[in-house]
């Protein structure tokens, strides 16, 4: 990657990236508010997946900012 605007190709993957984490976040979603009524499921597993989904979070958060251009004030 180059240090200027990124390019139509490179705008393309980072779309595609976006949609497959915002899939993922949504999935873990679902799977975190249904494993966490239930008292019998181990609550390491549900921190991880926990975790997991805000790293997905911060991921989207980055690729979304560098599909905003820059604005030169």
């Amino acid at each position: 990657m180059t240090d200027g605007p990124p390019s139509e190709e490179e705008l393309a993957q980072i779309r595609q990236r976006l949609h497959a984490l915002e899939i993922e976040h949504h999935d873990l979603d679902d799977v975190i508010g249904r494993l966490a009524g239930d008292l019998a499921q181990d609550q390491l597993q549900l921190q991880r997946l926990k975790k997991r989904k805000l790293y997905l979070k911060d991921q989207i958060q980055r690729l979304r900012t560098r599909l905003i251009p820059d604005i030169i004030a």
